[in-house]
């Protein structure tokens, strides 16, 4: 069995092309409707907090229908208060590692109805999911979202894979952190937490509270400047447990994966490609034959053989 798990994990062993990367521009408007006739009541000091979020590249990112919100507090905050801190920490901490490249705020609307506009955003395939929150307010702890929208349409010939022109319907959730159930509710702090969930019931009855729309204007295919993940060098092999990984700037790399003959994952770094190389300490590994896996942002994988002596 230890042969056979062997001759499948390096038959895995690939090599990669290099890809243009595009870059689209948009222009996005958000459109709020809250009114009495489908939203029960408007408050008199009615508003919407800044329309704040991120591109990224992985789905459900900062939020997720039926999952208790992070204790990091940015969405808590964000439905509760109306403040951003926490949540622009978060996405601080995803650009960090490669999984979200720009915090986006369209700022506020001191009426029930308005428009947040957001003009000429350029977006980039490396991070192409879209997340925008408002807090709902005054309110417990609602907020309106778009959460992870893709914005390629996998249709490369056709503006270079991007998404033409469209519009959503926006909802409010409730963030699960207060029990309150009207607009001006005293608080009242959920404990424990629950799962983010869409509002169904009153006051808000389920219905939407605003548009918005994605305006394709533009994008670019970028050929020059992109280095595939097969041009990356890795030294020394063998190696007595230090490792570097260079020519790594714009390769596109978006992880480097070390795992072991029995194919168990040992390591799992995140990283940039805004470096020209990374230093790597392997000594805590065991002597013997590892698996080496470079990950691009396209998902190409490049793989090879790395001796720990």
């Amino acid at each position: 069995m230890k042969n056979i798990t062997l001759t499948l994990f390096f038959g895995l062993i690939l090599s990669v092309s290099g890809f243009g990367q595009s870059t689209a521009d948009y222009s996005i408007s958000l459109t709020t409707i809250w009114n009495a006739t489908d939203h029960t009541s408007v408050p008199e000091d009615a508003h919407w907090s800044e329309l704040v979020g991120a591109t990224h590249n992985t789905a459900n990112a900062f939020f997720e229908l039926g999952v208790v919100s992070p204790n990091t507090d940015g969405i808590k905050d964000m439905a509760e208060l109306g403040n951003n801190t926490n949540f622009m920490s978060e996405v601080n901490t995803a650009i960090s590692t490669n999984k979200a490249d720009q915090w986006i705020n369209a700022g506020n609307l001191a009426g029930a109805v308005g428009t947040f506009s957001i003009d000429n955003l350029q977006v980039s395939e490396n991070f192409p999911l879209i997340t925008l929150v408002s807090m709902v307010a005054p309110s417990p702890d609602w907020f309106i979202a778009v959460n992870s929208i893709d914005l390629r349409s996998g249709n490369n010939s056709v503006n270079n894979g991007w998404k033409d022109s469209f519009t959503l319907d926006v909802f409010a959730y409730d963030a699960g952190t207060d029990d309150g159930t009207d607009y001006t509710s005293a608080n009242a702090v959920s404990n424990p937490r629950v799962g983010v969930f869409k509002i169904t019931g009153a006051p808000i009855n389920g219905n939407k509270m605003g548009t918005i729309t994605f305006t394709y204007n533009a994008s670019t295919l970028n050929t020059v400047s992109h280095h595939p993940i097969e041009t990356i060098k890795i030294f020394p092999n063998p190696t007595k447990g230090h490792v570097t990984v260079s020519n790594i700037q714009n390769s596109d790399l978006k992880s480097i994966q070390l795992y072991n003959v029995l194919g168990r994952l040992v390591k799992d770094i995140p990283t940039g490609n805004s470096l020209s190389k990374i230093n790597l300490n392997l000594t805590n590994l065991s002597k013997g034959l590892y698996l080496f896996k470079l990950n691009s942002m396209d998902g190409k994988t490049k793989t090879s053989k790395l001796i720990v002596k």
